[in-house]
């Protein structure tokens, strides 16, 4: 069967890709785990800040080296796929392995605001009512 991948005929659409790849090969699973992996960790870690900052440090590396991944797995394919997915424009890695990377990523810098912004409300409170005590001593 001629792989849907093929370099003339490969898919332009996030959803041909989609669509075109089969789900059933053991890597592609193997991905999906390891995807679904990263996401737990994102979630259960937002209490433990250095294994966040690890976590995210990991992930940003990762999709750094997507380019290098995506090279090494298009020379080597056939060790472990039974189609051609890689491409020289990087569609179905980025697609793939890239994307749900950064969507982990993206999750943890809004938490990282989030917190920010609340550490900083908090400041502020202590900070007004400083003041008012000391405006109260003041009166008195």
């Amino acid at each position: 069967m001629p792989s849907p991948f093929s370099v003339t005929a490969f898919p332009v659409s996030i959803p041909s890709v989609l669509k075109q790849t089969d789900w059933t090969e053991p890597w592609l699973i193997g991905l999906i785990a390891f995807h679904i992996f990263c996401l737990l960790l994102t979630c259960f870690s937002t209490q433990r800040y250095k294994l966040q900052i690890g976590h995210f440090l990991c992930l940003v590396i990762l999709v750094y080296c997507a380019e290098y991944i995506n090279e090494i797995a298009a020379m080597n394919w056939r060790l472990f796929s039974k189609y051609q997915y890689f491409d020289s424009r990087g569609m179905f890695i980025s697609i793939v392995f890239s994307a749900p990377l950064l969507f982990n990523a993206m999750i943890i810098v809004i938490m990282w605001v989030r917190k920010t912004l609340s550490v900083m409300t908090d400041l502020k409170t202590l900070q007004e009512k400083r003041k008012e005590k000391k405006r109260r001593r003041k009166e008195e």
